[in-house]
């Protein structure tokens, strides 16, 4: 299996929700979750547990699989319906930019 993450660079997915009143947020390949009160508390949270997380793993030299866990179901979900939804706000503001007032299909029937 070809690891994406390595110990000497790499990348991970987050995601910072809201869930009731607390604000979790999730290094998706890490598989760590913190909560925060606040979503700027959670994301610092977040990011001083995955460097921590990323310089244990260099400390005792682990495989690069620890760096490339697949994630909680529930997360990757969120993270597909994250992306698509910042897919679809960018076609609609590229649509919205088109000097076009109208557009389709137009069905011409004979009688």
């Amino acid at each position: 299996m070809k690891h994406k993450n390595t110990l000497q660079k790499g990348s991970v997915r987050y995601l910072v929700f809201r869930d009731g009143d607390a604000f979790f947020a999730v290094a998706l390949e890490f598989n760590i979750v913190v909560e925060g009160t606040h979503p700027m508390e959670a994301l610092l949270l977040l990011h001083e547990a995955a460097v921590g997380y990323l310089e244990a793993a260099r400390k005792v030299k682990m495989r690069p699989h620890i760096l490339n866990q697949k994630p909680d179901p529930e997360y990757e979900k969120m993270w597909q319906e994250y992306q698509d939804r910042k897919l679809k706000e960018k076609y609609e503001n590229v649509v919205r930019a088109l000097p076009i007032f109208s557009g389709g299909w137009m069905e011409l029937a004979r009688v």
